[in-house]
């Protein structure tokens, strides 16, 4: 026998039962539950995404919906754009080995969905070959662990037992980390931590092993890969990271595909591709892979049962069929222990508000309990809602929840700061922020209220929040609310109150972002006047000779940004003329609004 021959059939064993445990957890896509229903193979159905190089890894506060609105208009031609499989390999012209990648994306956009497929391409033998060892690490798990002290080593044996036989401190080999939800992360990562670790046998925190392997104290030749919501991007400093790139989600025809993949029925695929195009609020969410799978899930129940009711046009009739859909889904299933619809929703939306006001997506055993949500049941909860909130079991086997996207957190959040006034007459702002004074107060009041706190948010983190809010008032989602079992039998309102503050509040002109959101709100509550005021200034050379309101100018941007057309083939001159200069100073200032607008959303030419 040849010396060392029994070291390296032993190594290979080794990577080769890596290999296989990790295309056994990850060959499967289960989109939007935790093991639960029916797997697909995530290579039947996985559709490319859109991943860029960025510039930065600076951070972005804006609410993550207004992003995607930002991105839906951004020319692809601007950006170079990268393959999940290359996301090591230097662009041409780049001559600079990349060791840490930091990879930025909103909720739900596709970050995980890219790493599971880097991992099962290179499980499979496919890509990146040059790799014999890949951790993946989620930070949800890694939280769970934050009170230990334990080596590197130690750490990796704990998550990857099969590894226990072998030693990764030499450069035999090349070893990729991919630390998945840097925003999830509840450990404290000190980059100013004199604390230097080189020896995966020596004993630290967590936080500590972390660090130093992320800034090259252990290990140095390893490849490092971590993805965030941009929100946290900063929490690694830009002189660690050699590469920021970003999931942009789908582009317009990505987006088709992956109905066409997941829906069979070619005409049905088709009928639910174009209600979604007659929605431009509904097809600039479609860049989330998530809610291709909601309005998917929506719509492929009602139009191929033919069931009752208004087909969703809305996101707050979307979300809301949705939680029907999936709440219903418990009947056909049976728990021990009996837990009511509405009790459920409440519970569940008093954990979404919370959380949503604190900025978390993923929640633990004490944020349950702090909800009235008896830790023991919670996979009951879990269950009754498969495909709404989740537990799951990571490698480390520990519990961790969560909604499965940031607006169905949002939605619950809502509505249960809509059945709080409805049913108890509380105004969960006020118990919140300041004691009430005991006068009564209207739903109008209500919404008012929210109105002014999302305006006030710098970020925009309750713009979907309010859009669902208002939302929820109309009659159509009342009658929703009905087959959730909700107490709504006092809840007629009109919302003529709502809907006038709102058209101040645009007059008051509020930044570009939130005039948009504003008139995002309007059409949630199904009301369109100041667009049809607008609208038919729209024709060639229409604003020549008229005079507007400012809610009408207003008005008249949103319906430009909203735009079937495509932006970057859209003349200003169409609407003003060539002479604009010599026109009132109403146009002047439409004129300068468009080119501040547009220019923020980079779509001037």
């Amino acid at each position: 026998m040849y010396p060392g021959f029994s070291h390296w059939s032993k190594l290979a064993e080794v990577l080769n039962t890596l290999r296989s445990n990790l295309r056994e957890k990850f060959e499967c896509l289960y989109e939007g539950i935790s093991k639960q229903g029916n797997p697909t193979l995530l290579n039947e159905i996985y559709t490319e995404l859109y991943i860029t190089e960025s510039g930065s890894g600076e951070i972005n506060n804006e609410h993550e919906v207004r992003q995607i609105e930002t991105q839906s208009r951004r020319a692809e031609t601007e950006d170079t754009p990268i393959k999940c499989s290359d996301i090591f390999r230097p662009l041409p012209g780049q001559d600079k080995p990349i060791r840490t990648v930091l990879t930025k994306g909103v909720a739900g956009i596709g970050k995980t969905v890219s790493v599971q497929k880097f991992i099962l391409d290179w499980a499979e033998g496919k890509e990146n070959q040059d790799v014999q060892l890949i951790f993946p690490l989620p930070f949800r798990e890694l939280n769970l662990m934050k009170d230990k002290s334990l080596s590197l080593s130690d750490l990796l044996h704990v998550f990857f037992p099969e590894t226990k036989e072998m030693e990764i401190s030499s450069d035999e080999y090349k070893v990729s980390f991919i630390f998945d939800g840097l925003d999830e992360c509840r450990l404290s990562l000190d980059f100013q931590s004199d604390v230097r670790l080189c020896d995966v046998t020596e004993s630290a925190s967590v936080d500590e092993l972390l660090m130093n392997l992320i800034v090259g104290n252990l290990l140095p030749s390893a490849l490092i890969w971590i993805t965030s919501r941009p929100a946290a991007a900063d929490l690694v400093p830009s002189e660690c990271v050699h590469r920021v790139t970003e999931v942009r989600g789908f582009s317009d025809p990505q987006k088709e595909e992956y109905f066409r993949k997941r829906i069979s029925d070619k005409s049905l695929a088709d009928t639910i591709i174009s209600h979604l195009k007659s929605s431009r609020s509904l097809f600039i969410m479609c860049h989330i892979p998530v809610f291709c799978w909601i309005s998917a899930t929506v719509l492929e129940k009602m139009l191929s049962e033919a069931e009752r009711g208004e087909i969703p046009k809305t996101l707050t009739q979307m979300y809301t069929h949705f939680l029907i859909i999936q709440t219903n889904s418990k009947h056909e299933k049976d728990y021990e222990k009996k837990v009511k619809d509405e009790d459920m929703i409440v519970k569940l939306g008093k954990l979404a508000y919370r959380q949503l006001m604190k900025g978390n997506l993923i929640f633990y055993e004490e944020d349950l309990s702090e909800c009235g949500i008896d830790v023991a049941e919670a996979s009951v909860y879990s269950g009754l809602c498969t495909q709404i909130f989740r537990e799951e079991l990571g490698l480390y086997q520990g519990k961790v929840f969560c909604f499965v996207h940031l607006s169905i957190q949002e939605h619950l959040a809502a509505l249960y700061v809509h059945l709080s006034f409805i049913n108890n007459n509380i105004n969960v702002f006020d118990q919140i922020t300041k004691p009430t004074n005991g006068d009564t107060v209207s739903l109008s009041d209500l919404h008012q209220r929210a109105v002014d706190e999302a305006l006030d948010s710098k970020n925009g983190h309750l713009d979907l929040f309010l859009r669902f809010l208002l939302g929820l008032s109309v009659e159509s989602n009342q009658s929703l609310l009905q087959e959730l079992k909700t107490q709504t039998a006092n809840s007629s309102h009109n919302n003529e109150k709502t809907v006038e503050y709102i058209k101040e509040k645009i007059s008051d002109n509020p930044s570009p972002d939130k005039y948009i959101n504003l008139f995002h709100c309007l059409n949630e509550l199904g009301d369109l006047s100041l667009v049809n005021e607008a609208e038919p200034h729209m024709s060639h050379g229409g604003l020549r000779n008229v005079k507007l309101s400012s809610s009408q100018w207003s008005a008249l941007v949103f319906v430009l940004l909203t735009s079937e057309e495509t932006m970057h083939e859209f003349k200003l001159n169409r609407l003003i003329g060539d002479d604009y200069r010599n026109h009132k100073i109403q146009q002047m200032k439409f004129f300068r609004s468009c080119c501040l607008w547009l220019q923020q959303l980079d779509q001037l030419n």
